[in-house]
């Protein structure tokens, strides 16, 4: 049975840091893309960065500069690292899997989700 479960969100003040996790357990992530998306309240889901099995991510422009993607293959997981966070980073955060190369624009194309954590930033 195919499982994400995310962890490391939490709350944390303006411009801080946190390090989200995302464990795949299942399947091969080798074959995979994986992303990471967020959902605001009454708001549809929003795609924030995928990375390919061969490495290369892509990034909305919205955390462009200050979210890292980065996954290891051997630990079947993957990580956001986000710096300088603001107020309006807070959201419930998900990852998900998709085909080998989906970009995370193709929401529909992801068939698997993990639970979502939540991160909330204050003033």
């Amino acid at each position: 049975q195919v499982r994400l479960v995310e962890s490391g969100g939490g709350s944390v003040q303006i411009c801080g840091s946190l390090r989200l996790s995302c464990v795949v357990s299942g399947y091969d992530t080798t074959k995979y893309s994986v992303a990471w998306f967020r959902q605001f309240p009454g708001k549809e889901r929003e795609g924030l960065v995928n990375i390919y099995p061969d490495g290369n991510t892509q990034y909305a422009d919205s955390v462009k500069g200050r979210f890292t993607m980065s996954r290891d293959f051997d630990k079947h997981s993957a990580f956001l690292q986000m710096d300088r966070l603001k107020p309006e980073d807070t959201a419930i955060y998900y990852c998900a899997t998709g085909p080998r190369y989906v970009h995370f624009r193709e929401t529909w194309l992801f068939n698997t989700w993990g639970q979502g954590t939540q991160v909330t930033v204050s003033s």
